[in-house]
């Protein structure tokens, strides 16, 4: 809801700024990325209190934190540790919170107007294939990201007790300079039926929320 909220605050200032006229996909793209890292903000303390408490249950119970609930665990992390450790790993999921709305948001926009304007298209038909394209375009930049996250944990020690990557930076870099950047991609039509309904849904849910709106008008 953050990012929703941010990316359709943030576009309705940018298109009163171009006097009311559509915003060219560069704009868009900058606009996504910029909702993505404002949600991701927003949702990376309860993240961690989450994984927090998934953890508690695999710790010897000297070692557990014993969070009553998730609001329980965002007090003991503010208190015992302070509040900028709720932002702990913000960086890796900052990013990719900003591809992903890059691709989806942004492509969203831009398909309506293709669909609407150009295709001459209905509101449903419209929404529904903003929405997929919308799908499919989050899946491509997002998947990248979790293949990277993916390979971190997968790593097995040569002979010699040498991992094959230092960390999530150095796993992309080999892959690409290994020729082979397509590898990024691998399993993206499994990838696409998990994450493309989900962003198709989000936009056909946003649609009617804003259609109550203007019934009551609000």
């Amino acid at each position: 809801t953050a990012r929703l909220g941010s990316f359709r605050v943030l576009t309705n200032k940018a298109v009163e700024a171009n006097d009311g006229k559509p915003l060219p996909l560069f704009q868009k793209a900058g606009i996504g990325l910029t909702a993505g890292a404002i949600g991701a903000c927003v949702g990376i303390p309860a993240d961690l209190a989450l994984i927090r408490m998934q953890a508690d249950s695999t710790l010897p119970p000297a070692q557990s934190r014993n969070y009553k609930n998730a609001f329980h665990a965002l007090y003991r992390i503010a208190a015992d540790e302070g509040v900028l450790p709720l932002w702990k790993g913000a960086g890796p999921t900052v990013v990719r919170a900003m591809s992903l709305n890059m691709g989806m948001l942004a492509s969203y926009d831009q398909s309506v107007e293709l669909f609407r304007d150009t295709l001459g298209a209905g509101e449903f038909t419209t929404v529904l294939g903003a929405s997929a394209v919308s799908g499919l375009c989050a899946s491509a930049c997002i998947l990248p990201f979790d293949y990277v996250k993916t390979q971190i944990p997968k790593m097995q020690p040569d002979a010699s007790g040498k991992y094959p990557y230092t960390g999530s930076l150095d796993c992309a870099m080999k892959t690409l300079k290994s020729g082979r950047p397509f590898k990024f991609n691998t399993g993206f039509p499994v990838y696409c039926v998990r994450i493309a309904p989900h962003a198709m849904m989000n936009w056909i849910f946003l649609n009617e929320i804003q259609k109550l709106e203007k019934g009551l008008g609000l």
